[in-house]
């Protein structure tokens, strides 16, 4: 390391202690605002309140409600987008958060998995959305005001920083990344090169997930009245052979990956209807979700299901049922709707790719440890990396095993390393050539 990177590590953690105390009371004020899928609009001002007082050079609100903020660089360079989602889950009873507020944002001294998994004690952010992503968003939000206090210190800055804040990243339809990058970024004239994740990694690299395709399976009976059920056909009844070949057959034969472990079916809901106590169901509805690996679409999907379908079909004259991707209308806060299909790309990019890389260096030269990890859930990264090829990372100093629980919460020290090691993931990664961006391919 010469003297003028270490002169730039000093002045970057000198400029992180300073900022530290406000981006711990920036995050509680982002706990305490609930903002559940469709409700984002507080939050997004103040997120928008926050970058402007941090001194961004523009800072704006999309159609659909999304937020942009823009750090631009001394010098020519890449463009790498921050990106967090602004939705949380519902909190879900109160009475199992063991004492803490669900929106309270309370600071306090707690046992917490360490990263090697054992018992620890921490001081914690606790509150719903805390890991999933508030904490991140803020360490996101603070870092373009790291490197903005560099420029001003006449450290040179190559490219442009953006952070992105996404509404209804929860429902798993990816609207406001879609809206985003398809819509909103042409019309304002930008690109990115790379994106960084706040999702919970535990501060690991994380370098992909498995997709996430909901189906609708509806299997057809016919109607006759509960005291004569010979009478009709039983669509639960007619269900039950498919529902056996899923689970006895085609789970066990789905592909597995290295890295990302084990395609997988769940069958979670089963409806029927009329639905009444005294009528056989002509119908019989199964949502299934449907975990992809890489080289897997929902196409291929649909096609397995279609499959036992036909094979029931041709050995049982009353069978009739039909496969689709699931669907729904989500309408933002802004009362931008959209309807959108339950399908989301699997993705993972290679420890050996340049912008991988050169985030580890950059977290290496800090000091800190580099490990890399995959998600078990799924991410707007399906957008970036999975249908867009960029080249995609989570880094993010919350812990995978808190999100959407009772115990949710975020570790303070873990922000304060994440908010040096973004900061470092940038200045690294612009400084380095093309390859660093080429498209990311897997098999």
């Amino acid at each position: 390391m010469n003297g003028s990177e270490q002169n730039l590590i000093e002045a970057l953690k000198e400029i992180a202690d300073e900022l530290y105390p406000n981006m711990i009371f920036f995050a509680q004020k982002l706990v305490q605002t609930p903002s559940i899928s469709g409700t984002e609009g507080k939050l997004a001002d103040l997120d928008i309140a926050e970058m402007q007082k941090l001194g961004y050079d523009e800072v704006f609100r999309d159609a659909q409600g999304n937020i942009v903020g823009v750090v631009n660089g001394t010098e020519p360079g890449p463009t790498i987008m921050y990106n967090s989602h602004m939705d949380h889950v519902s909190p879900g009873d109160p009475a199992n958060w063991l004492g803490y507020d669900p929106y309270g944002g309370e600071i306090d001294v707690c046992a917490v998995d360490t990263r090697d998994k054992k018992p620890d004690q921490a001081e914690c952010i606790h509150g719903r959305g805390a890991s999933d992503v508030k904490c991140g968003e803020a360490v996101q939000i603070y870092t373009g005001g790291l490197l903005l206090k560099l420029r001003e210190k006449g450290f040179p800055l190559k490219g442009r920083f953006l952070f992105t804040g996404v509404v209804q990243e929860e429902p798993a339809e990816m609207v406001g990344m879609l809206h985003l990058l398809d819509q909103t970024f042409p019309a304002k004239g930008l690109t990115y090169d790379a994106m960084v994740s706040s999702e919970a990694t535990s501060l690991k690299i994380y370098c992909g997930h498995r997709g996430r395709v909901e189906m609708l399976i509806t299997v057809y009976g016919r109607t006759s009245h509960g005291s004569a059920p010979w009478l009709g056909v039983n669509a639960i009844y007619k269900a039950l052979p498919l529902i056996t070949r899923i689970k006895d057959e085609l789970y066990p034969s789905l592909p597995s990956d290295p890295e990302l472990g084990q395609a997988s079916v769940s069958l979670n809901i089963i409806e029927c209807s009329p639905g009444a106590l005294s009528i056989v169901p002509d119908r019989c509805m199964l949502s299934l979700d449907r975990r992809t690996l890489p080289g897997e679409t929902a196409a291929s999907a649909i096609a397995q299901i279609q499959k036992i379908i036909d094979d029931l079909a041709a050995q049982d004259p009353e069978f009739r049922a039909d496969v689709a991707v699931k669907s729904a209308v989500e309408t933002s806060y802004t009362g931008l709707s959209y309807e959108a299909a339950k399908d989301m790309d699997p993705w993972k990019i290679s420890p050996d790719h340049g912008f991988v890389q050169a985030a580890a260096a950059a977290l290496e030269a800090l000091g800190q440890k580099v490990e890399y990890g995959y998600w078990d859930f799924g991410t707007d990264a399906s957008k970036t990396c999975g249908i867009d090829r960029k080249p995609t990372i989570g880094y993010s100093p919350m812990q995978e095993q808190y999100a959407h629980t009772p115990y949710d919460k975020c570790r303070t020290d873990f922000m304060k390393t994440a908010l040096e090691g973004n900061a470092a993931i940038y200045l690294n990664a612009t400084l380095q050539g093309p390859e660093t961006y080429k498209k990311v391919e897997w098999k």
